[in-house]
């Protein structure tokens, strides 16, 4: 219902910009620090990650706005007609909102011919999992990296 009135506040990002860099930055440690205490263990590689490796990752990022204020965000990278999603991320204060559910419909706005949406997301991480699997995508695999930690692979196929 509110979808339409909210794209708006979607933006692509430039983050090689300080500014938009230091926020994302930012709101990327506060995110997934809570995804962190959801799946037990802080070595996820967002929380590892320096400014200069974000800076240099070559992700496209779009950001949802609260009035000047990054509040969300997702990356991704495309090749040909597969679209790697890299990042969600949703500020604590943001959570239950949609917001993480509206970029993802923006982003296949913004890429109508993509084939194939895949993500990835601790599989202890039950409120991303929800989403994913609300939205249609569906469990392709599993990997346990290490210490315990599992991922859950999603792909869905758009047509």
């Amino acid at each position: 219902m509110g979808d339409h009135k909210s794209t708006d506040k979607i933006r692509k990002l430039d983050i090689k910009d300080d500014e938009t860099a230091n926020q994302v930055f930012a709101l990327q440690k506060q995110s997934y620090r809570v995804e962190a205490e959801l799946i037990g263990t802080e070595k996820i590689p967002p929380l590892m990650e320096s400014l200069d490796e974000l800076l240099s990752c070559g992700e496209t990022f779009f950001g949802f706005y609260e009035k000047e204020e990054i509040v969300a965000a997702l990356s991704y990278k495309r090749d040909n007609e597969v679209v790697d999603i890299h990042r969600i991320m949703v500020h604590p204060n943001h959570f239950r909102k949609g917001l993480a559910r509206q970029l993802l419909i923006y982003l296949v706005e913004q890429e109508p011919d993509v084939r194939k949406l895949i993500v990835s997301t601790g599989s202890a991480n039950t409120p991303a999992v929800n989403l994913y699997e609300k939205l249609g995508f569906k469990k392709v695999g599993e990997t346990v990296v290490g210490e315990g930690l599992s991922l859950t692979h999603f792909c869905k196929t758009m047509f």
